[in-house]
């Protein structure tokens, strides 16, 4: 494949991405306004669920054919991706406020089940297999766990009255807008994985190297834009919600899928690479914590750390 189609892969990528995130993004405020669900809600919930797609289509099918290896890495690396950048660069923006629900619930939550992923891997691992099939079904069973509470918690939760003066979007299509959105986001993160791929190769860079970041990066871009994008039009609850979600989306449901469809067989990276995980959740709770808001600096801080740990998996 040429340069020029190499490149003109990844500018349409983009603009699909982008075009199809903002896209994403109001039909989920419409929805969340139809349906009187808290735009943290949709945020932890659909627009989380349809920005790991890529993730889990990445992660499963590796399963299937037998090279699991990849799932693991590429979920541990999207979640570090999403805490850091995704989260950093949104609060770039505009500082990003974080509810109530989020930092007493979810973050914990999203914590405590990185930790269960440690444990998983060296415990249960059995020697060289990290992920047997039996905690493939545990992680599946605390998704479903987890999906159950968030919607009860949303039909008890009442949405707080709006202020603006848009006119209610239809449920059709709100529904609309989020299926050509997500099929933007897709599509679009495909074309800019490959033509990112295609362009890594003639630049002479390893498969190892592509694989380590722009896979992980590249599969993490729809909840980049979306969260960017959720961001610039005031809907800092899309995305924090967005990141918490799809982390949490990330480690019980695709890794649950992928293990229980083959057993995960990794590295002693892996083990390092979970409790670099672990630390970075902790920072990102703690920084939320204090003011319930992720500033500017911290924005600074988490994309630094982000570079940091990238030039250490290059050098490793």
């Amino acid at each position: 494949m040429n340069l020029a189609v190499l490149i003109l892969m990844l500018v349409g990528g983009f603009v699909l991405l982008v075009k199809g995130a903002d896209l994403f993004v109001d039909g989920a405020c419409g929805l969340s306004e139809k349906l009187k669900i808290p735009a943290y809600l949709v945020g932890l919930t659909i627009v989380a669920f349809g920005t790991s797609l890529p993730e889990a289509a990445v992660s499963v099918t590796a399963s299937v054919q037998g090279s699991n290896a990849i799932a693991i890495g590429n979920v541990i690396g999207s979640n570090m991706f999403n805490a850091l950048v995704v989260l950093g660069a949104s609060a770039l923006i505009t500082p990003v406020i974080v509810k109530d629900k989020l930092l007493k619930r979810d973050f914990p939550f999203c914590l405590i089940i990185s930790l269960l992923l440690l444990i998983l891997i060296v415990t249960f691992g059995g020697g060289a297999v990290a992920l047997t099939r039996l905690d493939g079904i545990i992680l599946l069973v605390l998704f479903a766990v987890f999906m159950t509470v968030s919607i009860i918690g949303a039909k008890r939760e009442k949405m707080p009255e709006q202020t603006s003066q848009k006119l209610e979007m239809k449920l059709w299509k709100c529904f609309v807008l989020i299926i050509i959105g997500i099929a933007g986001v897709i599509i679009g993160g495909q074309l800019t994985v490959n033509g990112a791929k295609g362009l890594a190769r003639v630049i002479g860079l390893s498969e190892t190297v592509i694989g380590l970041t722009v896979i992980a990066i590249g599969t993490s871009l729809p909840e980049l834009v979306t969260s960017i994008v959720a961001a610039r039009k005031g809907q800092n609850d899309i995305a924090v919600g967005n990141v918490v979600g799809s982390n949490v989306f990330n480690i019980l449901f695709i890794l649950g899928m992928s293990a229980a469809i083959s057993p995960i067989v990794t590295d002693s990276y892996a083990i390092i690479d979970t409790c670099v995980l672990i630390a970075i959740t902790l920072v990102t709770f703690l920084f939320a914590l204090p003011k319930r808001k992720i500033t500017r600096p911290m924005g600074v801080i988490m994309l630094l750390m982000y570079v940091g740990y990238t030039a250490y998996l290059l050098i490793r």
